[in-house]
């Protein structure tokens, strides 16, 4: 009897620590442990300031094309004690939808001087910094930076994460010699393995030939 309780708990505990993900998804870890994540939209550490609806668990979902390509590049990096650092993949629409319903609120500012210091949050719909359905909603978007593993610290890139702003620019000059290489870095490796880059953010990359380039998902990250 206590033996068929314990095989019943275990079934239960197994049920709630895993989703069936849709075919053609996989949690990044199950693929490449070694390359590190920091879900940033589960934490309160992001543009809003608290957590994104739709991010329930501190784990990184993407297309299976997307964890085998991540997988390659990760693979390089390491040779110089280098790594991929992840802060967000897949992204639920309903996360979007959080997005565009906060940038309505004009008197909500409260993350305003780390993330858009110089920008009027009324501008961030006109400036294509929020927009109502996003690549990341597909599967095969990820935003995306390199640490060194000696340091344990991301490299200087010029400007932060989800900073809005022409110094977010993948090309912006007013950084200094040292950040734009850095930029280079990041952004050759990722285009000689398949991604195409986002004009307006040094983070942003899309597979190439994404499997599901018009559909967008709306299942939980969990």
């Amino acid at each position: 009897m206590i033996k068929k309780f314990i095989l019943v708990l275990s079934f239960l505990t197994f049920s709630i620590q895993a989703q069936e993900l849709p075919n053609g998804f996989v949690y990044l870890s199950d693929v490449d442990a070694s390359i590190q994540t920091e879900l940033r939209y589960f934490s309160h550490h992001n543009f809003i300031g608290k957590p994104i609806d739709g991010y329930h668990k501190n784990c990184l979902i993407v297309t299976e094309e997307t964890a085998k390509a991540l997988k390659k590049i990760q693979t390089i990096l390491k040779k110089d004690s280098l790594s991929l650092k992840i802060f967000d993949g897949y992204r639920p629409q309903e996360a979007v939808n959080h997005f565009v319903r906060w940038a309505k609120v004009l008197n909500d500012t409260l993350m305003k001087q780390e993330f858009y210091p110089k920008v009027a949050k009324k501008t961030l719909f006109k400036k294509g910094f929020i927009a109502s359905k996003s690549g990341h909603t597909r599967g095969s978007t990820v935003d995306l930076t390199i640490i060194n593993l000696t340091s344990g610290k991301e490299i200087d890139m010029g400007s932060a994460y989800d900073f809005f702003g022409d110094e977010s620019h993948p090309f912006y000059k007013k950084i200094t010699i040292n950040q734009q290489k850095n930029r280079n870095l990041l952004r050759t490796i990722m285009l000689e393995n398949g991604f195409r880059p986002y004009h307006k953010e040094w983070w942003h990359f899309t597979l190439n030939n994404e499997p599901f380039r018009h559909t967008y998902f709306n299942f939980p990250v969990e």
